[in-house]
């Protein structure tokens, strides 16, 4: 007679998604459902009371700090999106740096020599690798067509018990992505943002886990390169914003900043989706700071590996015809 002492398990039925086996881009890291809760998870496990953050950033990360209770602060960056460190950092406190659009992996290394209780917030800079006893998280769904999903690189031998997510009733946007088109998607888009608030830490679910496995990321790396390296040879010259681009990063976006009011909102106009890094800026911060113009005209240019040099052409032939010469 059989033995079956092997748990239950289904056997037969309709075909499932199949997609191809491969392997996580970060095997060791720490598998989160979203960045805002590894941030969170750096929080507890490292027990701070205090941080400091940048104006310019995100909104989001209030929430877990919030939730917390913590005390924050906000400091200031110059023109070169690099910190302006007018604060101690105590044992009890720590200090968070954003690696802003994926291009500032340098003042990540430098701050990483000097200062005391670092987090680098990678969510720009997927491919960025942490730097070793750095707290260090990542964001899946701005790099790849994914739901949620987060990696936490951190120097806490602390883990948190964690119940598993799952990510099934946040995929329709992505489907219709793929089905229809990303504008029939967009409504979608913004209610799976809306779920994600004040989400609890869990696991990464198993579907964003195999969607990663998925994805080729040697191609991905190399487009965004490609597209990139085009569109700063296009706009250097003009850019405000001054790049100093090291060929080995993999950037989310080309940070493009030009002074001309409605640029953003035409560019929309013409389909040329383009994301205001961050809205909550214009109430942090005073009209005349720097944030505040930053957030006001920097125009994200899409680089991304669903592009195609034609792509780009397309894009630049859009933008010149938009500048208003001085």
């Amino acid at each position: 007679m059989p033995n079956f002492t092997h748990p239950a398990r289904t056997i037969g039925g309709y075909m499932g998604l199949q997609l191809p086996e491969g392997k996580p881009y970060y095997p060791d890291l720490i598998k989160l459902n979203t960045a805002r809760n590894s941030l969170e998870y750096i929080l507890i496990t490292q027990g701070y009371t205090t941080i400091y953050l940048p104006f310019f950033t995100c909104e989001v990360l209030l929430e877990p700090i919030k939730r917390l209770q913590l005390h924050y602060h906000f400091y200031k960056i110059n023109e070169h999106m690099d910190p302006i460190i007018d604060f101690e950092v105590d044992d009890h406190s720590c200090m968070l740096y954003t690696n802003y659009f994926g291009v500032k992996t340098e003042t990540v290394r430098q701050l990483s020599k000097t200062q005391k209780n670092l987090i680098i917030d990678n969510a720009q800079a997927f491919y960025a690798a942490p730097v070793p006893g750095i707290d260090t998280f990542y964001s899946c769904r701005k790099f790849f067509g994914v739901p949620d999903g987060a990696y936490l690189y951190t120097r806490s031998p602390k883990r948190l018990e964690l119940t598993r997510d799952t990510s099934i009733d946040r995929m329709s946007h992505l489907v219709k992505a793929a089905d229809l088109d990303v504008e029939a998607g967009y409504a979608d888009y913004v209610r799976n943002n809306n779920v994600l608030i004040d989400n609890e830490v869990k696991e990464m679910s198993k579907l964003t886990q195999q969607l990663l496995a998925a994805v080729d990321y040697d191609y991905c790396a190399a487009k965004r390169r490609e597209n990139f390296r085009f569109l700063h040879e296009q706009f250097k010259d003009i850019n405000e914003f001054q790049i100093v681009y090291n060929p080995e990063d993999v950037p989310m976006v080309y940070p493009l900043l030009l002074s001309q009011d409605n640029l953003k909102a035409q560019l929309i106009e013409r389909k040329v989706f383009v994301a205001t890094y961050w809205p909550n800026v214009f109430d942090w911060t005073a009209s005349d700071s720097l944030e505040y113009h930053l957030a006001k005209y920097m125009i994200s240019l899409p680089v991304d590996q669903r592009y195609s040099s034609e792509d780009m052409n397309y894009m630049v032939d859009i933008v010149k015809s938009l500048l208003v010469e001085d």
